[in-house]
């Protein structure tokens, strides 16, 4: 580490506080996010190639959003939404309840771990994970359950946020931020400061058996790993 990098300091693994939750799903910071999860979403949507028929799971579903988007979109793929925060499973079921029955039967939600979860090995033709690996005290367990549970040439999309250097960290907040306020902007602040770089990311997916699987850039502020579907 040299004088101008960042230290990461950790998030805790699970956002569950009633605060972190409404902050979450408020209707200034849905503005926002929501923009956040369509580019996700398109993201996820290229690596399919065109696909008509599979079952994806995304980990650390949160509130629900990207897996009711994808499964508008993907009308014959069947979902599964993990996350560890009862909190946030209760308002993931709630928003798929006002969704329609248009998504009857093809997507769930289920309380579970995404470093151990209870799912066959090869089930699940694309795995996803948004913002989450910065929560985790042991991101490498996330991207071994990722390699185990995706499908021989299935996709995996991991998108996180990005850590700025030292002297970029305090603009990058502000600006980044700037839709934030209260709560919402603390959490985005300590979000930052606990993400990976790209060289870090680098060497995670070198120890992970993710196949075929690259790091990208997303601008300045997300990072990730994808693998598109082998056809």
């Amino acid at each position: 580490m040299t004088l101008f990098d960042l230290p990461r300091v950790p998030e805790p693994e699970v956002m569950d506080d009633s605060g972190e939750v409404e902050a979450y799903s408020s209707a200034t910071a849905q503005d926002y996010l929501n923009a956040l999860d369509n580019t996700f979403v398109e993201h996820a949507l290229r690596l399919l190639k065109g696909s008509e028929r599979g079952r994806a799971l995304d980990i650390g579903t949160g509130p629900g959003q990207i897996v009711i988007k994808l499964a508008r979109g993907l009308t014959r793929w069947k979902f599964v939404g993990v996350d560890r925060s009862p909190g946030m499973i209760a308002q993931a079921q709630a928003n798929l309840a006002s969704a329609g029955s248009e998504l009857a039967g093809r997507v769930e939600f289920q309380l579970a771990d995404g470093n151990r979860l209870p799912f066959p090995d090869k089930s699940f033709d694309l795995v996803l994970c948004n913002s989450v690996l910065h929560h985790l005290a042991e991101p490498q367990k996330l991207l071994s359950e990722m390699a185990r549970l995706v499908s021989r040439g299935g996709a995996i999309l991991l998108r996180d946020l990005r850590r700025p250097g030292r002297l970029a960290f305090p603009l990058h907040v502000r600006w980044h931020g700037r839709h934030y306020s209260g709560v919402m902007y603390r959490l985005y602040r300590d979000s930052v400061r606990s993400a990976y770089t790209v060289p870090e990311l680098k060497r995670m997916l070198d120890s992970a058996g993710l196949s075929g699987a690259r790091v990208f850039e997303d601008g300045s502020t997300h990072i990730g790993l994808e693998r598109p579907l082998s056809l």
